[in-house]
């Protein structure tokens, strides 16, 4: 029985059963025999829970205090930007634009919009500028020859590192994708450059390396998305051990309203339509799956070193609560704000400082306008990748990145419509599970990336087949 054949509470069923009984438990399912959730054992999330190893030294434990004799500037503060020709490269580039006297670009790298870059270029005048497809320096050089401004030009990975790095700037925008992310930050932190974080694999796969290293560095880890920002917001100078619990607000995604008996019929084009604004294909339906909000607990754990009994997800369709903490005398504090990436990216530009934006370009949240907000409990059985993402936050080491490695790919195998909606959590659980056995508590760079080609590679070669999802060639 393929597994789009199945409920989805039947698929929340089986999704924590050990990979050796999947195959005698689905037989069952199609014989009828329905097996009840509170009877289930959740074999994966037990077993790694008890390989759980000490967590790296978190970038914020549960309070933000500003230290003493910190840098400052007595122009506008220099900044480099690692994928500026994407939407969080643009959006930054806009602030620099709006607060000249405040920031200055001092390098820019991109991926393959040379177009673009050479128009960023011109404006903005960047001392060095990197193309991570070599291919296209020349076009690159061609788009730039009647500039009145010529920057240099390093071609490749490397000329991404070097803008990382670059010696005059002070902090580091990490908005490329991926764990083509990591050794950029990597070579920053060990700059002593400050990270202004856009980049989830950053802490999602490499935490366990990079906390350490900022710690030695003495860089600070700054969450430029709006959940972590509205925490870090939030815990601007409480005394230590204030912290509490975290809050991470949901959407809910295009599937919120949806009876879960309904999931099985889920077309691409139904998970792409998110209720309340447009993105892009891959977050969209992380949305809907709820997978972004289960990376984003690992994210928070990193950043913060609450313990993961201390991180809740709550669906908020409204989106303007950001993110929540409780602190320990149970006062809850929030912040609110239209959904606009424009302000975490600020804050951490500006922090601990607090620029003025002018209504023109940043509207105001007028709550009487907006008239009510509401909330309510995630579903375990709409959403299994909760269950996932706790547990592989909970195994920690490199079965955080493996999770969001496979997730990506079956998210991407999804939209090719080679699998079904609901093979998404087939497809992450059964990498996660293949990977327990050579699990690694303290990984290096080279074993993160390594186990992120691993899990892609992994996740590929599963195929809907009968039982569910099984290993076609590995």
């Amino acid at each position: 029985m393929a597994l789009n054949m199945l409920s989805p509470t039947e698929i929340n069923a089986i999704s924590f059963l050990d990979t050796s009984r999947t195959n005698n438990h689905l037989l069952k399912l199609q014989a009828g025999v329905v097996l009840k959730r509170k009877d289930l054992g959740a074999a994966f999330g037990k077993r790694i829970q008890c390989s759980v190893q000490q967590a790296p030294p978190s970038a914020w434990p549960g309070t933000a205090v500003v230290e003493p004799g910190r840098r400052t500037w007595d122009g506008p503060k220099p900044i480099s930007i690692v994928g500026s020709t994407g939407s969080i490269g643009t959006q930054t580039l806009d602030i620099v634009a709006e607060n000249p006297d405040k920031f200055r670009v001092v390098a820019l790298a991109a991926g393959s919009n040379v177009t673009l870059l050479a128009d960023q270029v011109k404006t903005f005048k960047p001392q060095l500028v990197a193309v991570r497809n070599e291919s296209l320096v020349n076009e690159l050089k061609e788009a730039l020859v009647d500039a009145d401004y010529k920057p240099e030009i390093i071609p490749g990975e490397q000329g991404v590192i070097e803008v990382a790095r670059h010696p005059d700037c002070a902090t580091v925008v990490t908005g490329i994708v991926g764990c083509a992310g990591l050794k950029p930050t990597v070579a920053a932190i060990e700059a002593g450059k400050n990270i202004a974080l856009a980049n989830k694999e950053t802490l999602i796969a490499g935490g366990p390396f990079v906390l350490p290293l900022a710690h030695k560095h003495k860089v600070k880890i700054l969450p430029a998305d709006s959940e972590h920002s509205a925490i870090f917001q939030c815990i601007q100078g409480l005394p230590e051990g204030a912290l509490r619990r975290i809050i991470l607000t949901a959407s809910g995604g295009a599937f919120r309203d949806w009876p879960v008996d309904k999931l099985k019929e889920v077309k691409v084009a139904d998970a792409l339509k998110h209720p309340n604004w447009n993105m892009g294909k891959k977050i969209t339906v992380d949305s809907a799956t709820l997978f972004n909000k289960g990376l984003e607990v690992i994210e928070a754990h990193y950043l913060y070193g609450s313990d993961y009994d201390n991180i809740e997800i709550v669906i908020h369709p409204q989106s303007i609560i950001h993110s929540m903490i409780e602190t320990q005398d149970s006062s809850i504090l929030a912040q609110l704000g239209w959904p606009d990436m424009r302000l975490p990216i600020l804050y951490t530009l500006s922090w601990p400082d607090r620029i003025y934006c002018s209504e023109v370009t940043w509207p105001r949240l007028d709550l009487c306008k907006l008239g009510s907000l509401t909330f309510k409990q995630p579903d375990n059985v709409k959403y299994p990748s909760m269950h996932l993402s706790y547990a592989a936050g909970r195994a920690g080491g490199t079965m955080t990145g493996v999770l969001s490695a496979a997730n990506e790919k079956a998210v991407e195998m999804f939209i090719d419509e080679k699998i079904s909606y609901l093979d998404i959590f087939k497809v992450v659980e059964l990498t996660c599970e293949k990977h327990q056995a050579e699990l690694v508590s303290s990984p290096s760079l080279e074993e993160i990336i390594h186990y992120d080609l691993w899990a892609r590679k992994y996740a590929a070669n599963l195929q809907p087949a009968s039982p569910g999802l099984t290993p076609a060639l590995v």
